[in-house]
């Protein structure tokens, strides 16, 4: 049995759909990143009793996401996307830098380098028409593996438009950051699957004001100061019964 003729397709439309499937497919949890092994902290506050039901999660994942990824990786995405289009490697260098010396414990850091990893490897998989965009070949070689904000802007770039805005593509960024702490908090406090998808709305209704911010942050205001989060994490790395690796 063979299909039908798909009819031809052009112009903004076709354009605007290939986008919108591009982001689709880096915001989906089905990406071989890994990200369903990271809590990002959470696991210690639940473990020390922070947070212990739904309530406490939504509100402690919705303050994460405000002063954390909205101030940082987000931020760090929105200059990376144009620097990766214009193979702007000095200032690719410089953001990369910043994520690296802002890791506020030894398992934080090594999350974003191994994310980083990942997202190069999964490009790298890809059949020939989808190869990273700019290849890697051209890119020097320090840039190669680059940490998670800086990689998944390389996907971006590789995968989208010129054209797409960059809010657009940090909208992908941010949901994908809030379904996998969902997850997370799903395994972690625990929660059933309806409390998962109410905490999910809740990250989901704030996410564009926060991404607008990201979007226009100066760089001299990107910061990754969370000093209950970055205690949190050093205790995880020695706790003694855990699910995830951050």
């Amino acid at each position: 049995m063979r299909p039908d003729p798909l009819p031809p397709q052009g112009g903004a439309a076709a354009a605007d759909d290939d986008a919108l499937l591009a982001l689709l497919w880096l915001a989906s949890p089905a990406l071989p990143l890994g990200g369903f092994s990271y809590s990002e902290g959470l696991e210690a506050a639940v473990e020390i009793g922070l947070v212990h039901d739904e309530a406490s999660a939504a509100d402690w994942l919705r303050a994460q996401l405000e002063l954390a990824p909205a101030r940082a990786d987000l931020a760090i995405i929105a200059a990376a996307l144009p620097a990766w289009r214009q193979a702007d490697w000095d200032g690719l260098r410089a953001l990369d830098g910043w994520v690296m010396r802002t890791r506020e414990s030894a398992e934080l850091r090594l999350q974003t380098e191994q994310q980083g990893h990942a997202v190069v490897q999964w490009l790298h998989s890809l059949s020939p028409e989808l190869q990273p965009c700019p290849p890697p070949a051209h890119v020097p070689p320090d840039l190669r593996q680059p940490s998670y904000p800086v990689a998944f802007a390389w996907a971006l770039a590789s995968l989208t438009p010129p054209t797409l805005p960059v809010a657009r593509a940090l909208l992908a960024a941010g949901f994908a950051w809030c379904e996998s702490m969902a997850q997370a908090a799903i395994k972690a406090v625990p929660l059933g699957q309806a409390a998962g998808q109410r905490l999910l709305a809740r990250l989901r209704a704030a996410l564009p004001a926060l991404v607008a911010r990201a979007a226009a942050l100066p760089a001299a205001r990107r910061q990754s100061f969370t000093p209950m989060l970055a205690i949190l994490s050093a205790r995880h790395e020695t706790q003694y019964s855990r699910l995830f690796r951050s």
